[in-house]
């Protein structure tokens, strides 16, 4: 039980950050609906699964890479760059929303997939919060698989329960908004581009703090 306890409880605060993975999630939930900002998520949580599993199999290998000047600066740099990147298309598209959900080909939805994927893949905190996680709570502390599953796997579901949280609620934001009869958003359309604008904004902070941080 105190495994789980303390996995919830890392995961929830991992999850309250507002960096750019809720950036990601709540403006693709916004402006493409929920099972686009969903895509997205399963992006963020197979990477995360990824990280998670190369680092447990070979932490002693990694550590020593993810801390060195080198990875940072690399990883850093690469990061930065795609999210701005990301933030630019937020900032300058036009959106164009539409209240009746479309069915987005499967090109697109490979996109919100990838969108979510790399937002969090080239991302150092990522590393570096598993890293930490499993160097401290499970080398450290010498638990055993088992409760070491356990507490990874209380991790994980928080940031899964969480991130569709996230997507329910901006899915909620965007059912809110004023439309016509063919589904069309007229008055909520330019808050809803607003809004774009300023992840677009958020995006391009991080990525260019991203980039400070190792240059």
């Amino acid at each position: 039980m105190q495994f789980i306890i303390e996995g919830l409880g890392l995961g929830l605060f991992l999850s309250v950050s507002l960096g750019p993975i809720f950036i990601a999630l709540t403006q693709t939930a916004v402006e493409k609906g929920g099972r686009a900002g969903m895509t997205v998520g399963t992006g963020v949580w197979i990477s995360d699964f990824l990280i998670l599993f190369i680092t447990f199999m070979f932490i002693k290998k990694l550590s020593a890479t993810i801390e060195s000047d080198s990875f940072q600066f690399w990883l850093g740099l690469a990061g930065g760059i795609v999210m701005i990147l990301f933030g630019l298309g937020s900032l300058f598209k036009r959106v164009e929303l539409d209240l009746n959900e479309r069915k987005h080909e499967y090109k697109d939805y490979f996109g919100f997939w990838l969108k979510g994927f790399l937002v969090n893949t080239i991302n150092p905190f990522t590393f570096l919060f598993w890293l930490t996680t499993i160097s401290t709570y499970i080398i450290g502390r010498k638990i055993n698989n088992t409760e070491a599953t356990i507490f990874l796997g209380s991790i994980m579901f928080m940031i899964i329960a969480s991130d569709a949280l996230k997507v329910i609620l901006a899915k909620t934001i965007r059912s809110k908004l004023t439309s016509n009869d063919d589904g069309k958003i007229t008055d909520g359309n330019k808050y809803i581009q607003r809004f774009s604008q300023i992840a677009g904004v958020g995006l391009l902070c991080f990525g260019f703090y991203l980039i400070y941080q190792v240059i």
